[in-house]
């Protein structure tokens, strides 16, 4: 049995994190210092934009009224998909509960979610309108009572519309033109008359994940993430032409988007190999120049010689989006561990996750799939324990609570349950 590397990238997705950090770290204590202005002053800075921060009740109304019908449609299809699939979690995720575990000793658990939400929407390089969908909607069906949407603004316009006018269909209370690190910044501050969040969402570029990583603590995040990524498991069965589009679809992302290739087929190796740069090349400028320098630098192709050797590399890698193109789809389905999202048989692709089939397109990167699973309304709700006691209860309960707590040294809280015994009219050791 051999793994073998028909390619290998000679980057990885933290090749840029200390560069990064250091940048992102500056901005972040001009912004501390400086507070909304320094916000403004970076807008104008970085993004060409000198109008105002907050979008305002008119400038969505507006959007609404000369948004074609169309897109409004599309938009619809995605939002009521990611709805139904975030309220069908809901409904079978956790429930509130109350048991006795002992006479006069009762304990639960309840599920309340964060008060304040922040959800961040790129729109740089592309107009990343399933983003709002994916985050304010599954905030929104969490029951989050505040919800703070930032998209980046483009000179003389704002946010592009149409993210704007998602994200006020989703549930957005506030919609903030800030991007980056002003956009994390604000949120988690509580700029421009908002609430701080609790939690902040949403995939963004470097910057964006860098400045999530260091103000993680401060505010909760939904996860650290880095370059999309995408990895696919293929056998003979799988058609070279599709894995290749699908490894060039995810790749159009950015410089950085690492494409995995695993498969027990040399010949299907090969012609991915030879078709990735031919379908790259008849892209337009900007994903050609982003997928040119992907797949360059960090795609990969890997030949294994088993099933199981392609299940054990790809649960290393974790990857964020894994598509599974082989004849023993259920089998792939059962061993397969480590990913963010699956994408279980040649009908499906990432694509449809990242824009509109109901799961959602916020997902763990740089192996964190290990660990964690993508955004959902769980990440939103915070599950929360309590107790309660009778009288009778404490004669067992403090007796035992204030032993231990002399094993342990801590004199103090042993006392808080004598007090309690002697009070009650229970002897005291």
């Amino acid at each position: 049995m051999a793994i073998t590397y028909l390619k290998k990238s000679p980057k990885t997705s933290s090749t840029d994190d200390k560069k990064t950090a250091g940048i992102v770290e500056d901005l972040l204590k001009e912004i501390e210092q400086s507070k909304e202005q320094g916000c403004i002053d970076l807008t104008k800075k970085f993004d060409k934009y000198e109008g105002d921060i907050i979008v305002s009740k008119e400038r969505i109304e507006e959007i609404k009224k000369n948004l074609d019908q169309k897109t409004k449609d599309d938009i619809q299809f995605s939002y009521e998909r990611v709805r139904k699939f975030a309220e069908a979690q809901l409904k079978n995720y956790g429930q509130d509960f109350e048991v006795e575990l002992s006479k006069g000793l009762y304990a639960g658990q309840k599920l309340v979610p964060v008060n304040t939400a922040g959800c961040y929407i790129p729109g740089g390089r592309y107009a990343h309108i399933a983003s709002a969908v994916m985050s304010v909607t599954t905030a929104k069906v969490a029951g989050v009572k505040n919800i703070i949407a930032c998209s980046p603004p483009k000179p003389g316009e704002g946010a592009n519309p149409v993210i704007i006018y998602t994200a006020d269909l989703c549930g957005a209370d506030v919609i903030l033109n800030l991007g980056g690190v002003p956009a994390i910044a604000a949120m988690t501050n509580g700029l421009f008359n908002n609430q701080p969040a609790d939690i902040i969402v949403g995939p963004g570029n470097q910057f964006v994940a860098e400045a999530k990583r260091i103000l993680f603590g401060k505010v909760g995040i939904d996860l650290f993430a880095g370059p999309t990524e995408i990895g696919i498991i293929a056998d003979a069965k799988a058609d070279p032409e599709i894995v290749a589009v699908d490894l060039v679809g995810q790749a159009e992302h950015g410089y950085n988007s690492p494409a995995w290739l695993y498969t027990t087929s040399k010949e299907l190796a090969e012609k991915v190999i030879k078709r990735v740069p031919e379908l790259i090349a008849d892209l337009p400028e900007l994903p050609r120049t982003s997928a040119e320098a992907a797949w360059r630098d960090y795609g990969e192709v890997i030949l294994c010689d088993t099933d199981e050797e392609m299940v054990k590399i790809s649960d290393q890698y974790a990857p964020e989006h894994l598509e599974v193109q082989t004849q023993n789809l259920e089998w792939f389905h059962k061993h397969l561990t480590n990913y963010g999202s699956l994408f279980v048989g040649e009908e499906t692709t990432v694509a449809y996750g990242d824009k509109c089939s109901g799961t959602n397109h916020i997902l763990p990167t740089k192996g964190a799939a290990r660990y964690t699973g993508g955004l959902f309304v769980g990440k939103f709700i915070k599950t929360l324990s309590f107790q309660r006691m009778t009288k009778e209860s404490t004669e067992t309960v403090g007796a035992a609570a204030a032993r231990i707590s002399r094993y342990e040294g801590m004199e103090a809280h042993a006392r808080t349950g004598d007090v309690r015994l002697k009070k009650y009219g229970f002897n005291v050791e």
